[in-house]
This record gives C-alpha cells, structure tokens and sequence, in this order.
C-alpha cells in the first residue's frame, strides 16, 4: 500500500506553458485507411494464430503441409481455434468482471487528485485525475488470492480459459472502441480526424472521453493490461502447482517480472498523466485493443509455453543471469521513468511525495539540469537523460529480453514481446523525433546535439 502525499498547491501555476495538443498538421500514420483496415483485421489473426502456436502446440509454428494445402489449412485453423477459443460465458464471466470489478475500484478507492496539462481544446482547463491505482491494484490482488485459497474462484481457471478470454477481450476492445468513436461524432467533438471513417476508427477521434471522475485512456492503460497479465502469469504458476507440486524457476521468475511491471505501473500513476499517451494520443481502437487484449494476451507468451513445455531445467548460473538482467533493468527502468515524469510534475507544480513500495534511489533529480526552449518546455538533460534520450526504453528492451531468455530458445514466441516492442519503439521514437523537430525548430536541434544517443551511449 501507499501513504499517500499531499499536494501543497493542487491547481498548478497559470505560467505554466500550454502543452500543445491541438498539433493541426495531420498526417496519415500506418499506410492510411489501407493500413488501418489491414491493421484492424491483421491483429486478431495474428494473436489467434499465436496462441493456437503456444497453447496448442508447444510453442511451435503452425505451417501448411504445401502451398497447396494453404486453404485447408487455414480451415483447420479456424475450426481448432473455435474449438478451444471461442468467445463463453466463463470467458466473459472472467474478463468483464474483472474489468468492472477495477471500474467500481477507481470510483472508490482513495488516492491524490491531480492535474494534467492545460489543454488548448478545453479553453485551457486542467483536467482532475483521482489516481488511486495503486490502491486498486493492491485490492485487486489480495481480493484474487483470497477468492482463490477458499476456493471460491480458483485463479487456475485464468489459464484454463484464456482462449475464450482473450477472444472476449477482443470483442470488447472492438465494442468499446466503436461506442467511443460513435459519442465522439454524435457530440461533435472529434480531433484530428481524417475524414475517413475506417481510418478515424482505427486512430481514433477523441482526446479525453470520460465517465464522470474516470479518465477512460489512464484507466485503461494501466489497470486492465498489466494486472490481467500478471494474473495470467499467477495463474500458470498455480496450474504449475497444482500439476507438480511446486513452481520451477522460469514461472516464478515471470510472476516476479509481471508484478514488478503492473505494480510500477500502477505505483506511478501520477507520473503518466503527463505522458505523450494521455495528453496528446486520441482514444482509439488502436490503444483500446492493445491496451485491453493485445497487452494482457501477447505478452504473456513466456508464461504459457514454460508451463506447457517446463521444468526447463536450466543451470543456476542462467537463471541467475536472467534475473540479474530483469533487475538492473527494472531498477533503470523504475528511475529512468520516474526522473522524466517528476521533473515535468516538478515544473507544472504538481510533484507529490507518495511511499509506494519500493521507491528507489535516483527517482528525483534535485535541481536538473534542462534546455529552456522558447516554445515554454523544458528538456531534462540530467540523470539518465545525460547520456541518451530514451532510457527508459532501453531499460524496457533489457527487462523485455529477459522474459525471453528465461524460455530458452526452443520457441520465438517467449521472444515476441521484445521483437514487437522493439518494432514499436523504433516507430514512436522517429514520430516523437519528427513532430518535436516541428514544435521546437532549433532548440530540438541543440537538443540533439547536447543528447546525441538515443538509447545506447556511443552506439545508438
């Protein structure tokens, strides 16, 4: 739990610029309409596909005998995902109540109010924010293991069921995503919309849908896909139990990883509030489908395939290393996001002190360095952010390949994680390069020159 803080002045000073979300110069992302659409269709074969190669059939590719037999094929993928996948009333059951279970949670639980930005579309109003995840998310968790030790809902039902889980997480991603996009046009107040129907759907048109005192991007980036996948994770670890009477190193290894990332997720909610997700991204059916299943069901690869094909049986010294990678990667990771994200709340007056476990060394920078732009902004060029300009995103990628190594390397799919966040990564940081450039003009240039490395010093 927290003892959590007070903000000395909750309405942060008036002089603090404008953090311009009303960027006008649009540009198709993701090949346009096209790519949307392909998107939008690609996704949901692909994590089908994925889970039919790790779930039932040890982690390897499922391949056509011939070029011939494609057809057939993709029949018999079909009719076997149907099989054991198809969207049921347990599924349901499972995944929508644990989604309103952590709604009704972010109505209740105590926690700080804070303040984002002001937002240019709101008249330069700055939007409360109740952040009292962590609350929830330690709720959450002892609520599961007590319903799972008296037996009222045994969490090995998670894995036993995440196919039709994970098929219902798709449909409500889809749902959730239409009723947004369908309330955003009906009240007229879409941003940054193409015209294109299939396209604004996909990438969405709402900047900050709500529901009273809940803020629908925070929620759901944080408190459905990080809990659900270490729920996951949990789950395979009992199943592991119950089937051999203990938990083999690999699956307690991502227990440990999973919680680490959903807790400290969870811990610096306050933090994200300022985060390029919330102040600038539209709610869309792009954030809403990874957020709310391609996160908790893509990520969660290395857990299922060491319990399908584990004990994995590897040297002490292997596991040793992989667990030293996942906590030095942690820790940069930990810090790295906490020196950005405080140092923005430091200058927009709304830094607060919470004791959320564990707080770590290096987490705040007294008097950091920055670059003053004349745009208003500040760029903190201290701490990590003296050596590259994207830490915490190579500390991801470290703690990311680790998930990995843990599995070995009898399957690529415990290594999906890092192979997709690092396509990810590379993308948003050349559009982070690319629409900074625009906002700053030279200062971005002197930026550059100051911070030349990106994620590696000397390297990259």
């Amino acid at each position: 739990m927290s003892s959590e803080g007070q903000v000395t002045n909750p309405r942060p000073r008036d002089d603090v610029a404008f953090e311009d979300v009303t960027d006008n110069s649009f540009v198709y992302e993701f090949g346009g309409p096209i790519g949307a659409a392909a998107m939008m269709l690609g996704f949901p074969l692909l994590m089908a596909y994925q889970f039919l190669c790790v779930y039932d059939n040890g982690g390897h590719f499922l391949l056509p005998d011939s070029f011939g037999d494609t057809g057939a094929w993709a029949s018999r993928m079909g009719q076997r995902y149907w099989e054991i996948a198809a969207p049921s009333w347990t599924g349901a059951r499972i995944y929508l109540g644990f989604t309103f279970f952590m709604v009704g949670l972010a109505y209740v639980c105590p926690g700080p109010v804070m303040y984002g930005y002001k937002l240019p579309s709101l008249g330069g109003q700055r939007l409360a924010y109740k952040c009292n995840a962590l609350w929830s998310w330690w709720v959450a968790v002892i609520t599961a293991l007590a319903l799972h030790f008296t037996g009222l809902f045994r969490l090995t039902q998670i894995i036993d069921n995440l196919g039709p889980i994970m098929s219902v997480a798709m449909l409500w991603s889809f749902f959730l995503a239409g009723a947004v996009y369908a309330v955003t046009v009906a009240r007229k107040a879409k941003h940054r919309a193409s015209g294109n129907v299939v396209y604004d759907y996909c990438m969405g048109v709402c900047l900050n849908p709500r529901l009273g005192s809940l803020d629908m991007k925070l929620f759901t980036e944080l408190r459905v896909p990080w809990p659900m996948l270490f729920f996951i994770s949990l789950s395979c670890a009992f199943k592991q139990y119950e089937e051999l009477g203990h938990v083999a190193p690999e699956l307690a290894f991502m227990v440990l990883a999973h919680w680490l990332y959903a807790n400290a997720c969870n811990k610096g909610e306050e933090c994200v509030i300022t985060s390029w997700d919330i102040f600038y991204e539209l709610e869309s059916w792009y954030l809403l489908f990874w957020n709310l299943a391609g996160v908790p069901f893509s990520y969660c690869y290395t857990s299922i395939y060491v319990l399908k094909n584990g004990p994995m049986g590897f040297s002490i010294a292997w596991n040793v290393l992989c667990f030293t990678l996942l906590i030095v990667g942690y820790f940069f990771w930990d810090t790295g996001n906490s020196q950005r994200n405080r140092f923005r709340m430091y200058w927009n007056n709304t830094l607060i002190k919470r004791n959320a476990f564990p707080q770590l060394p290096m987490s705040f920078i007294d008097d950091a360095k920055y670059l003053q732009t004349r745009h208003g902004n500040k760029m903190l060029i201290d701490g990590w952010y003296a050596y590259v300009r994207k830490p915490h995103y190579t500390a991801d990628l470290v703690m990311s390949l680790s998930w990995g190594l843990i599995a070995g390397f009898g399957s690529f799919f415990p290594y999906f994680y890092l192979t997709f966040f690092l396509i990810v990564l590379v993308h948003r940081v050349g559009r982070d390069d690319a629409r900074c450039a625009r906002k700053y003009g030279s200062d971005w240039d002197l930026y550059m020159a100051t911070v030349p490395w990106k994620f590696v010093p000397y390297i990259y």
